[in-house]
Parts: C-alpha cells; structure tokens; sequence
C-alpha cells in the first residue's frame, strides 16, 4: 500500500506530539499543516519541514490531493472541519472533546458515513501502554468476569498555566479530563446504562469543576466508580498516570503508581512493570501520552491498510461523550441519568 498522505489542520499546544508521532509511523506522512495563526504555522512548519502551509483549511482542501486530515483544534471548529473533509471525501481524525454539543457530533458522524469515509476521535488514552496491559488480563480471563471497576485520576498537577483557557470555561474536568476516564471505563467493563454524578468546585481561581465522581452501571453488570481530581495534593505527585482497579469473579487487577501491575488471579499473584517507553521526542511525565499518540496513530494507518473501522470511530466516541453529557445533566439533577434515550 502507497503511503498515505495527510495534512494537520491545527498547530496548537498538542498538535506538536501528533507531527513527531507522524514523523516516527510507517505507511503515513504529513504533507501539508493549516493554521490560522501564521506564527504557529511558522514554527510548526519549520521545527518538522513542512512546506506547504495553509491559513485557511478550504484553501488546503483545493491545493492538496489527501487521503486524511488529522484535526487538532478547539471543539467549535470540529463540526465545520469535519464535514468539510466528508464533502471533500477525506477520511478524518478528530481530536477530543469530539463536539461541543451531542447533536454537533451525530451530525459530523452522519456527514462522514454518508460520505462513506472513515472518521476517528484522537482519544488516547486507552492507547497508554499501561491500560492495554489491563485490558490484556481481562481478555486472557485470568481475573475471571470482571464487577467492579475503579478508574482513577487525581493530581494537583498546574495544568492551567499551559492551557490558560482550561480556567475559563463553565465545564472543566469531567470534559477536558473525565471524558478521558470514562473512555477507559467504557473499554475495559463495556458499554453504560447508567451513571450518577456529583462534582465541585475547589480552586476559587477557575469557573468549572476541578472535582467530579461518577458511578456508573454497565451493561455487562459491572459497576464502576470514575473520579477525577485536579484539587488532590499527595506526597508524590502522580500526573498523568491513571490508576486503575477491577475486581474478577477468580481475581483482581491493580494498576497502582509508578505503572506497577498486581494481577491475582487464577495462577497466583505477578507483580509486574509496564512503564511506557519514554521515545526519543518525549519528556516525563508526559511520555505515556506521548506514547499513546504514536499507539493510535498506527491503529489509524492500520485501519486503514485493512479497511476496517477504529475503534474509536466517531460513531463509538458518540457513546463515551453521551456519557459525558449525561454526568453534567446528573450532576445538576443530582439524580441517575439512563443512557439509551440520550443515543436515539
């Protein structure tokens, strides 16, 4: 297969780590980037050796012959980049959050399969070596059928002086950062019925929630709780890793700190190491999400190659931000919210 040719549309704060992802991936290129700030199109542009730049994303669907666009801005551009690559028959990747609205990202997803082109959200995070090592247990059924599940990200990790505009919105954590977690739920215990929501405001300096809890039923009878904390001071300070619990019929999965993987289980107890490689462009701690993007990247290219669909296509991720819209909803109810009416 000919090695396909892609353009970036957005030369933000993470679009850096998608360009040196590209660059280390075999089947795919990078050949053209957009931005509508020709500064960031400058040092993108120079820091990767791109040449043709655009500062309008219809001038690059006119000027190049793509097999993809990777779309790597804010959530309001989303929709109109999307189905800008369906009407130009481009496969697209979109970052997360995937739209800024439910009805936004059913509409970018019908836009796609009308098309009859391939759409992925960038969600990464099941991509993280660590959490494939978890899934890996659960599929060799050593734990037995899992119950319960605990995703956990808590941190006082200052993620707001890198990303100032993560302070100013009304939604924070369970959108930037719980859509994550919930992702993860959703991969390792299966799809949701029901979820229960509370949430808090701890730093007086920001507008949204910097805390939220979620309980959740699953359709498989598992329950899970999904917290997220960017108001939790520990001795040791553990952003980005996400730590993870499950309890099995026949054992238990721990994924502790410091990417240390207890598994008890039918055959005893192995403690084991599964510390993300830390790749030559990377730079701790922020190397497993590094990794992560260079993981699902391929899983694209893959995709690709075989004709077979991600498995986080746009019409997968409209269930994880389903979950997402409903734990606002519950949090401001303080009731249950049921998921299938909110799919239809």
């Amino acid at each position: 297969m000919a090695e396909l040719r892609g353009a970036l549309i957005g030369c933000g704060f993470f679009a850096v780590n998608q360009m040196h992802a590209w660059r280390d991936i075999e089947g795919a290129s990078i050949v053209a980037i957009c931005d509508r700030d020709p500064e960031r199109l400058k040092v993108v542009g120079d820091q990767f050796g791109i040449a043709r730049r655009y500062p309008d994303a219809a001038a690059l669907f006119a000027g190049e012959n793509l097999d993809f666009v990777d779309i790597a801005t804010t959530a309001p551009s989303h929709r109109p980049l999307v189905e800008m690559a369906a009407q130009n028959r481009v496969p697209a990747i979109c970052q997360k959050p995937f739209a800024p609205t439910l009805a936004d990202a059913k509409a970018m997803v019908k836009a796609c399969s009308d098309a009859g082109v391939a759409l992925m959200v960038h969600e990464n995070f099941r991509w993280q070596s660590p959490i494939q090592a978890v899934r890996a247990v659960l599929d060799s059924g050593d734990i037995g059928t899992p119950f319960f599940g605990r995703i956990s990200f808590r941190s006082a990790y200052d993620v707001f002086s890198g990303q100032p505009y993560l302070a100013m919105g009304k939604r924070f954590i369970i959108e930037d950062l719980g859509i994550h977690s919930l992702d993860i739920a959703r991969f390792l215990l299966g799809d949701v019925s029901t979820i229960t929501t509370r949430i808090a405001r701890i730093n007086p300096n920001i507008a949204g929630e910097d805390v939220a809890t979620m309980l959740m039923g699953h359709k498989s009878g598992a329950t899970s709780v999904v917290d997220c904390s960017y108001a939790t001071k520990l001795a040791t300070e553990p952003f980005p890793q996400t730590l993870v619990e499950i309890d099995g019929s026949d054992g238990t999965i721990r994924l502790a700190q410091d990417y240390q993987l207890t598994v008890t289980g039918r055959n005893g107890t192995v403690v084991s190491d599964v510390s993300p490689p830390l790749l030559p462009w990377a730079s701790r701690p922020w190397h497993n999400i590094q990794e992560s993007v260079v993981a699902i990247q391929k899983h694209w290219v893959d995709c690709q190659a075989n004709g077979t669909e991600p498995a986080t296509s746009g019409a997968d991720n409209l269930r994880t931000l389903v979950l997402v819209e409903a734990a606002y909803a519950g949090a401001a109810s303080g009731e249950p919210v049921q998921l299938d009416a909110l799919l239809r």
